[in-house]
């Protein structure tokens, strides 16, 4: 099948599982071309390697273009600055930038509300193939993306060249906005954001919406839409979806150095064991009391230890189980699993009402997420 065909089989996909709702987005969908986004290639797993390897699919593999069809994210980038072809066998670092799969990326254009005439601005350029999307819908002129890596944004600018987009492409921190553009009257986020930047707001019409995956440093995810207010504030309810997107690289959380004593701390059985943070909901209502702070499991003195540490805090809890009993020993400024405990359990009295249900509210100095009760 030709690249065309493979556009219409993609939007017939997309259209099926309910991510493209609408005739302009399926047009600009049919309209372009994916795979010119991913002429660098991209990286795939290596099944069943441990730590997690990635080896180069590239243009010239036979599979390559069908793949770029697929409803799939595909790693572009790994370890901040190697791309598929510096890369001849595997590579175990971490990924650093993708292609978002098209099912998210249609879905939240969707949501995103836009409409003929609005000037869009994205943050995270990527690829550039949503910029495509959106230059296709709306005009190049009504575009204006920023992209915090010099070395992926001069790719996406090529890429977007030569199938005939020139929205305005920015180089630079996306958490400031671009303020020489505003006002705008829709913000796109395609990167996880731990704390939504008052810039975005400032720089949006009243009115005007930010849709934005809202995360921290537990990785639970989700879509906030926000609506900005005439007083400079913004707030609107989660969507829902369980979306998982790389954090913005400003608030990626810290390396963990040497960990505090474990052994230094307040000792007392904990109510909430740490396997309810295996499901996305708790994870994410936990993650609202602690947002900067990680989860690594360790094996020490014989047996598995969960830790949550706040690095820029200096706090921390280590969970462990002993002749069958949950034990948490925290210690620091801040008493961690007790603040995970009162909020997990306050949301589960109230009937842990679902994640569609919490609003989101962003003012000049702070940003609240809290829910509706029966």
């Amino acid at each position: 099948m030709n690249d065309q065909g493979l556009r219409v089989r993609l939007a017939q996909c997309l259209t099926a599982d309910g991510h493209l709702r609408t005739e302009p987005w399926r047009g600009a969908v049919e309209a372009v071309p994916r795979h010119e986004f991913l002429r660098g290639g991209f990286f795939e797993m290596v099944e069943a390697s441990a730590p997690t390897a990635w080896r180069p699919v590239m243009p010239d593999d036979p599979q390559w273009l069908g793949r770029c069809y697929n409803d799939d994210s595909l790693v572009t980038q790994i370890a901040g600055t190697v791309v598929p072809g510096d890369i001849r066998g595997e590579i175990l670092r971490a990924p650093t930038s993708s292609s978002t799969m098209p099912g998210l990326v249609v879905r939240m254009l969707e949501d995103l509300q836009v409409g003929d005439g609005h000037r869009v601005l994205e943050i995270g350029t990527g690829t550039g193939y949503s910029t495509a999307l959106l230059c296709q819908r709306l005009g190049d002129d009504r575009v204006t993306s920023v992209e915090v890596d010099e070395a992926v944004s001069g790719r996406a600018r090529v890429s977007l060249g030569q199938v005939g987009y020139t929205p305005h492409l920015v180089t630079g921190d996306g958490l400031l906005g671009h303020v020489a553009g505003a006002p705008y009257d829709r913000v796109v986020v395609t990167c996880g954001i731990v704390t939504v930047p008052h810039e975005w707001i400032e720089q949006t019409r009243p009115g005007g919406i930010i849709l934005v995956p809202v995360c921290g440093w537990l990785y639970s995810s989700e879509l906030a839409r926000l609506t900005v207010h005439d007083d400079g504030t913004a707030s609107g309810p989660l969507l829902g979806g369980q979306i998982s997107f790389m954090l913005a690289r400003p608030q990626m959380p810290p390396p963990l150095g040497l960990l505090p004593n474990l052994d230094d701390g307040e000792e007392r059985p904990a109510e909430l064991v740490p396997d309810a943070l295996d499901d996305w909901a708790t994870r994410f209502v936990a993650q609202l009391a602690v947002a900067r702070a990680q989860r690594v499991s360790l094996d020490r003195d014989g047996r598995t230890e969960h830790l949550l540490i706040d690095v820029e805090a200096g706090a921390w809890a280590v969970l462990f189980e002993d002749a069958g009993r949950w034990i948490v020993r925290q210690g620091g400024p801040a008493f961690l699993w007790d603040a995970v405990e009162e909020h997990v359990t306050r949301w589960r009295a109230d009937g842990a009402p679902p994640l569609e249900r919490f609003e989101v509210t962003v003012t000049a100095d702070r940003q609240t997420v809290s829910w509706a009760t029966d």
